[in-house]
């Protein structure tokens, strides 16, 4: 999908991505830039909330332990 940047510096997001990301009418966006390429995401509107369950599937608290393991070694 390609969409055209005004004068103005605006421009408008496609309908089907507004539909599919559920992007309605004063929802915040962030624009991340590396260096390379340029992503914009929703930010919602509790990101806290957003979160959660979203690292379910790793074990973070053995991630935890391994990372404070070698920590005290050094």
């Amino acid at each position: 999908m390609i969409s055209t940047v005004t004068k103005r510096g605006q421009t408008a997001i496609p309908a089907a991505i507004r539909r599919h990301y559920n992007i309605m009418p004063y929802t915040r966006i962030e624009w991340i830039d590396d260096g390379h390429s340029i992503a914009i995401v929703p930010v919602a509107k509790d990101p806290i909330k957003s979160l959660r369950g979203k690292y379910r599937r790793y074990d973070l608290g053995s991630a935890l332990s391994r990372l404070r393991t070698e920590e005290r070694k050094k």
